[in-house]
Parts: structure tokens; C-alpha cells; sequence
């Protein structure tokens, strides 16, 4: 099963959560163990220090020479000198003992008691540099196992006024003290990772819900895309990615319930152009075939019958182009030639036309040659449907203007008619696939409504623009844009793409 986004997003906040705290500890914990001995120990050093300075400036004042016999007769003053070294509550004992290890003085008999026996090698010698004066140093001892757990210690040799070792002063800290102290840090860091851990719990839920609560909608969403219903959009809330994610999401929706209609309107219409040649074929024929047409009327009914289907072909043809283009089949063979020329050439083979509806004629032009480069054979296409559409919906007697002019290494190529135009509302369409502005097919009879769409897609081949200017009922103008270039030198090779010959 896979795992939800706020599940993911909250082990991955955990984990990072337990390993920083993980870290934190150890290094701290270390730090302060470092450090807690270090202090520890120097605090002993100064504290056993302290005792046998006491002890040895007191036997240096009396008069008796055996130690053990001083340390005897002034007990009590010794006692409450040691005493007041300990620091019971700080698990701190100080002791004294004499030179063969045997305790004469203890702060806190329940821990060491008087007459217990030190160890020789646990005793402070000459030899030993561990602590201050030839002192000795351990961090975890028990001193040969009179001390009931492991404690640290630091002892000093205590000398008579000829210098020679006559006991030690010792002074120990209980070793659980900083096991006490960083068990009780561990805790206090481990709560906190708890809180820490439940504040990001909460801060996930949140976090997540706001992020998957829009991918939920969108599935939602994606879900009535599949069952045909377009019109289900996703709410944009913010500025987030989330935000842009979602408004690209009801773009593509939009895209797609345009598409679909487009769709539809693509099949009304194939079907529609389909059936009303085929009707007529099929009628005029059943007419023919059954007797109800006289036979000096079968060259006229016949004539219209190949109307028809040249209307047909047309309709076939212009889809196969199309799919074509579309399946990038369509190669274009790119060359330069002379768009000035060729839009003379489609003037004058619209010549009649043009002369029984009257038009004013005008061909405006930059100079007598203008050459691009692009494709001729799909150019002429362009050209010849953009001129004939102009012929076809120009009003009687109304102007009629081709125009060729170059700027900024690009050439414009429009074409002018006065007559219908096309409604403001209709001009969004005007390049989409069996787009039609006469409604009724009055003054378009034979058209396909696909030249535009064929024209469209061409000029996107070639990364140029196409565009329509229009006021209905007054004018409409097409214009598209081609990359100016220089005319070809005799020594220049033409490219001939395979299964696409120029057009000379």
C-alpha cells in the first residue's frame, strides 16, 4: 500500500527530529562530561590539597614526632577540619591517612571508614605527576574495593618540615554524580523531542492537508474528465505552487472542454458537409436509375453530380493535408523565392472574378522583387485561399488590395476586400477547423471551412504569425509575416525535400 503524503512528510519530520536531538545529545553530553571532569578534578586537587596543607602547618607546630600519635591527640580538631572540606550533599568525602595507607580521618564513615587500608599503588608517591605536588589522579576507582561503587579521587602526599611522605590527604566525588546529571539532561532533552516532536505532528497535519487537500480535488477532477463532464474546476487559493499548480490544472480543463467541443463541432460539421453532396449524389442518380429524370436532362443533373464530388475530393483532401501537418508528414522544402511574383501570378488567375464583380484593384508592393524563404508550394496554398476568400465575400465594385511590404527582416503579405467582414465575437474563430463567418453558406457554397485552419497551421510550421483585422459589414484584411531574405545567386543549390517538388 502506498504511503500518504502526511504520513510521509511526518516520518521524514521525525527522523530529522531524532536525529538532530540524537546529535544534540551526544555532543552536549560529551561536552559536559569533559568539562564536569575536568572541574570535578580540579576542584578534588584543590580540596585534598587544602587538607594536607592543614594538616602538615598543624604537625608542623606541635612537638611530638610520630604522626600517628599527633593525628590521635588533636582528632578533634582535625576531625572538624576535615569536616568542614566535605561536602556530604555534593557526594564530596575527604580523608586522611598515614604512610602505609591505614585511614586515621574520614568525613563520612558509611563511605570509607577509619582504619580501612589503602592499596600502595592507589597511595600518592613521589612518582606520581597526575595531580598537583606529586599527587595521584583517578576518574573511576574504587580503591581496591573499600569504596562501596566507583568513585573519582585525587590525593596528595602529606610531609613533615624534612620533606619526607608521612600520609595523604584524599578527597573523592561520588562517580553516579555525572551519570545523575546527564541522565537527568537526557531526560529533560528527550521531553523536549517529544514537544518538539508533537509540535511538528501538528504542523504537519496542516501543512499536508493544505497541499493534498487541492491534489485531492484535482483527482476528483481528473476523475470527471474521464467520465466526459469538462466543467469541473479546482479552487485557487493563494500564491503558491500548490496556486500555480492549480490554476495550470483548470487551464488544461478549459483546454480540454474547448478541445471536446472543438471536437464536436469538428464531427456536426464533417458530417454535415459529408452528407449534403452525398445526398445530392445519391438523389440525382436514384432519379437517373428509376426514370424520373428525362435523358435530355442527364448532362445537367450529371454536371452537378461531379460538382459534388469534386466538392468531396476537396473535403478529403484538405483533412489528409491537415493530418499531414499534424503528424509532422507534411515536409516543407524551404527555399527562396519571389512572394511578389507569385501573388501577381494569383492576381491575375482570380482575373475574371474579379472583372464581373467589379473590384477596385490595387497591388501595393516595396519594390518589383521581395523574396523570403520559406515553402513555395504552401505559400501559393496560403495565398490562392486568402485571395479567393477575398474575391468570393468582396461586395460588388469594392476595393480589392494586395500588399507586400518588408520591416525588420520580416515581409507582410496582406489581403484586403471590402464587403461582409466578420463579427468581433466570430474572430477568435476565424482559423479554427470549419469555421465559416457566412452562416447561411449563401455567398460560400463550395467552401470547405478548412482553407483557414490549413493556412494557420502552415505559418505555425514555419514559426511566422498570421493575424485578421476586421469591421463587419465594412472590411476584413488577412496578414501574414515570412523571414525576408536575399534573392538566390545562380551558384546557390535549392533543397528538394523528398516527395514535395518546388513549385517554379
Amino acid at each position: 500500500m502506498n504511503k500518504s503524503l502526511f504520513s510521509r512528510y511526518l516520518t521524514a519530520f521525525l527522523l530529522i527530529i531524532v536525529v538532530a536531538f540524537s546529535i544534540i545529545i551526544a555532543v552536549v553530553g560529551g561536552m559536559m562530561s569533559d568539562y564536569s571532569n575536568e572541574v570535578s578534578g580540579s576542584m578534588l586537587s584543590r580540596t585534598a590539597t587544602a587538607v594536607g596543607r592543614t594538616v602538615e602547618a598543624k604537625y608542623t607546630e606541635s612537638t611530638t614526632d610520630n604522626y600517628n600519635r599527633f593525628v590521635y591527640y588533636k582528632r578533634t580538631e582535625l576531625q572538624s577540619a576535615v569536616d568542614a572540606l566535605s561536602d556530604i550533599d555534593s557526594g564530596i568525602i575527604v580523608f586522611v591517612t598515614d604512610s602505609q595507607g591505614s585511614v586515621l580521618l574520614s568525613g563520612d564513615e558509611s563511605v570509607i571508614a577509619v582504619s580501612e587500608q589503602i592499596v600502595q599503588e592507589d597511595f600518592p608517591s613521589e612518582g606520581d605527576s597526575e595531580a598537583a605536588d606529586g599527587g595521584l589522579r583517578r576518574d573511576s576507582t574504587d580503591l581496591g574495593g573499600i569504596l562501596p561503587s566507583e568513585y573519582s579521587v585525587s590525593a596528595v602526599p602529606i610531609r613533615d618540615g624534612d620533606g619526607t611522605v608521612i600520609g595523604a590527604a584524599y578527597a573523592i566525588a561520588a562517580g553516579n554524580t555525572m551519570k545523575i546529571f546527564i541522565s537527568t539532561m537526557i531526560k529533560t532533552l528527550v521531553t523536549e523531542c517529544l514537544w518538539v516532536a508533537l509540535a511538528a505532528l501538528i504542523a504537519v497535519y496542516f501543512i499536508s492537508e493544505r497541499i493534498t487537500s487541492p491534489l485531492k480535488k484535482m483527482s476528483l477532477a481528473a476523475k470527471s474528465f474521464a467520465a466526459g463532464q469538462f466543467d469541473v474546476r479546482v479552487p485557487v487559493i493563494g500564491h503558491s505552487e500548490i496556486a500555480d499548480l492549480a490554476t495550470a490544472f483548470n487551464n488544461m480543463a478549459s483546454s480540454l472542454a474547448k478541445t471536446e467541443e472543438s471536437r464536436r463541432i469538428f464531427l456536426a460539421n464533417v458530417s454535415h458537409d459529408l452528407r449534403t453532396p452525398m445526398t445530392t449524389i445519391g438523389g440525382f442518380i436514384d432519379g437517373i436509375l428509376d426514370g424520373a429524370i428525362p435523358p435530355d436532362k442527364y448532362e445537367h443533373y450529371l454536371g452537378i453530380i461531379a460538382g459534388e464530388v469534386r466538392r468531396l475530393s476537396r473535403l478529403v483532401n484538405s483533412l489528409l493535408e491537415i493530418t499531414r501537418i499534424q503528424a509532422g508528414e507534411r515536409k516543407f522544402n524551404m527555399e527562396a523565392f519571389d512572394i511578389a511574383e507569385m501573388a501577381r501570378e494569383v492576381l491575375i488567375s482570380n482575373e475574371q472574378r474579379i472583372e464581373k464583380k467589379h473590384l477596385d484593384v490595387s497591388f501595393e508592393c516595396d519594390s518589383d522583387r521581395m523574396y523570403v524563404y520559406a515553402d513555395r508550394d504552401a505559400i501559393y496554398q496560403i495565398i490562392y485561399n486568402l485571395c479567393d476568400n477575398a474575391v468570393k465575400f468582396s461586395r460588388e465594385g469594392g476595393k480589392y488590395r494586395i500588399s507586400i511590404i518588408a520591416k525588420a527582416g520580416k515581409v507582410y503579405t496582406s489581403v484586403y476586400n471590402e464587403g461582409q467582414g466578420i463579427a468581433e465575437d466570430d474572430i477568435e474563430f476565424v482559423f479554427d477547423r470549419f469555421y465559416k463567418s457566412d452562416k447561411s453558406r449563401g455567398l460560400d457554397k463550395t467552401g470547405t471551412g478548412l482553407g483557414l485552419y490549413i493556412a494557420k497551421t502552415i505559418i505555425d510550421a514555419h514559426h511566422e504569425e498570421i493575424w485578421v483585422r476586421s469591421v463587419y459589414g465594412k472590411f476584413c484584411e488577412f496578414v501574414f509575416t515570412l523571414p525576408q531574405t536575399h534573392e538566390p545567386r545562380n551558384d546557390e543549390l535549392v533543397p528538394v525535400s523528398s516527395g514535395n517538388s518546388s513549385k517554379k
